[in-house]
C-alpha cells in the first residue's frame, strides 16, 4: 500500500466522491486496533465487489492510497484509515477525507 502526498494515485470515476470532515473511531483494542471514519451517506457508493466493498482513492489530511470503502450489514459505510494514513492521530481526532470512487 502506497501512501502519497500527491495526485499521481490511479484514475478515478469522474462525477461520483467528494469531501467531508470525520472522527476516527477505533474498532478493536491492542497493536492491531483497526481505526475507521464513517463515510456519510450522501457520499457513500454503491456496492461493486464482494464483501459489500467499493474501490475509491481516499485522501485523509493530505495522505492519498488506493483502498475499498465497506457497506456493514447495518447500512454503514466505513474507511479505514491505516497507520501510515492517520500519523499520530487516533480514536477520536477529526480528519478531512476526500474520495474518489474507482472505475471498475
Amino acid at each position: 500500500m502506497a501512501f502519497r502526498r500527491s495526485s499521481s494515485i490511479p484514475s478515478a470515476e469522474p462525477g461520483y466522491g467528494g469531501s467531508f470532515r470525520a472522527t476516527i473511531f477505533q474498532w478493536s483494542e491492542g497493536k492491531g486496533a483497526w481505526y475507521f471514519v464513517p463515510v456519510p451517506e450522501r457520499l457513500a457508493p454503491p456496492v461493486t465487489h464482494g464483501w459489500g466493498r467499493t474501490p475509491v482513492i481516499a485522501t485523509v489530511d493530505g495522505h492519498t492510497w488506493a483502498t475499498s470503502v465497506w457497506r456493514g450489514k447495518s447500512g454503514r459505510t466505513l474507511l479505514a484509515v491505516p497507520k501510515a494514513a492517520r500519523g499520530l492521530k487516533g480514536d477520536r481526532s477529526r480528519v478531512q477525507v476526500t474520495l474518489r470512487f474507482r472505475s471498475l
